[in-house]
């Protein structure tokens, strides 16, 4: 059997350096034919394109001669002189990248960016290993329409333990989804107590590396919020049929709930190796892509109840995806500028799901849905949330 060929958009990101570690431990399952990254960190992208030998290289920004020159050297350095990879630069390079013949394509990218490579990846005819739901959120009902049955495979460990949790039973047996949340490194917290809350403070994860949008967003609960509005358009789920619990341990990555009072949880320790393996491998297992569950320890597994009060973001995301048109992209599109104005310390930790709530309020909606108009109103949000925050500022 050949290996599935995978293209890894967002390959230097924490997504794609794990998909990487996955396709060298199943190297008879996968082949890397395509990279591509934003352009932040060239030495580690050359690295990993020596390494892999893929065939195309894209970067949004950086010099493409220098990326050029770095292959040479990884590759030298690998034993692979001579390999020199086409390399395609621009704003528009992971959406070329994503064209690219081939049967997967992992989108690892961080943010909306994501939107065109994954209408690209979907064109092409590949399956998406989505990681990128902001992709999925913002497009909506463009994503959905691009894609055959069953072409999106979800890379979020709580989406891809859903999509585990449905083989047990049919569409119409399901009565919820439940989606666990760890609670973030402020769990427990009163809203009076989050307004003092540093940068620092809010990137300290109890469970997960990630970046720092995403940890941030995990801190403020903006990304659980998301994920809710992901699982409604993955899986056909109404949004008043998701529910979010508090799983301090991140063992239990999401559950299903079916008509007959039945729940079915999938468990494992958290790595994210393990749903990106199963989005590359879909619908087939890989063998040792993470540890599992140690049986033999004493553990122990709580859950408990979101505090809505201290943590409104749920809700907020909840009520953009019932409005629907553009009222999700500018959620995500204003958290985004209320997370870099947190970390550059002009607001407080509290003002960046406020600063949602505010700009939601105001926007008028669209009449339609179109690449065009979720950057329109994407723009509009974020000139909007620079107005608040300007006059918010500490």
């Amino acid at each position: 059997m050949q290996p599935r060929r995978i293209v890894i958009l967002g390959s230097t990101g924490s997504i794609g350096t794990q998909a990487i570690d996955v396709v060298d431990g199943a190297p008879h399952r996968f082949e890397v034919v395509a990279l591509s990254a934003g352009g932040g960190n060239l030495e580690l992208l050359a690295r990993q394109a020596a390494h892999t030998g893929a065939s195309a290289v894209g970067i949004a920004s950086g010099d493409p001669r220098e990326l050029a020159r770095l292959i040479d050297e990884a590759a030298a350095a690998a034993g692979r002189s001579g390999y020199r990879p086409d390399i395609i630069s621009g704003p528009d390079a992971s959406t070329r990248i994503a064209g690219t013949p081939a049967d997967v394509v992992l989108n690892g990218i961080t943010g909306s960016i994501g939107l065109a490579p994954t209408l690209a990846a979907l064109e092409s005819g590949a399956t998406l290993a989505l990681a990128n739901k902001e992709s999925l959120i913002v497009g909506g009902a463009l994503v959905k329409a691009a894609a055959a049955a069953g072409q999106i495979v979800p890379v979020d460990s709580e989406h891809s333990a859903i999509a585990q949790c449905l083989r047990s039973g049919s569409a119409a047996e399901v009565d919820k989804l439940v989606l666990t949340a760890s609670g973030g490194p402020f769990r427990g917290r009163t809203r009076e107590e989050l307004h003092a809350v540093t940068p620092q403070e809010a990137l300290a994860h109890p469970t997960w590396d990630m970046g720092l949008m995403v940890t941030t967003n995990s801190a403020t609960l903006v990304n659980k919020g998301l994920e809710v509005i992901e699982a409604h358009l993955l899986f056909d789920i109404p949004l008043d049929r998701i529910d979010v619990v508090v799983h301090p341990q991140s063992v239990v990555h999401s559950m299903v709930q079916f008509v007959d009072g039945s729940t079915i949880a999938q468990a494992s320790p958290p790595d994210m190796r393990l749903p990106i393996a199963l989005g590359l491998g879909w619908p087939d297992r890989v063998a040792k892509a993470a540890a599992p569950c140690d049986w033999t320890r004493a553990a122990t597994w709580t859950f408990e109840p979101l505090d809505a009060a201290a943590f409104p973001a749920v809700g907020l995301a909840k009520d953009a995806a019932k409005q629907g048109s553009t009222f999700p992209a500018v959620f995500n599109a204003t958290n985004e500028e209320a997370v870099t104005a947190f970390h550059a310390g002009r607001i407080r930790f509290t003002d960046i799901v406020d600063t949602v709530d505010a700009v939601l309020s105001e926007h008028p909606g669209s009449s339609g849905l179109t690449v065009e108009s979720v950057l329109e109103a994407e723009s509009w949000a974020r000139a909007r949330a620079h107005e608040r925050l300007a006059l918010s500022s500490l």
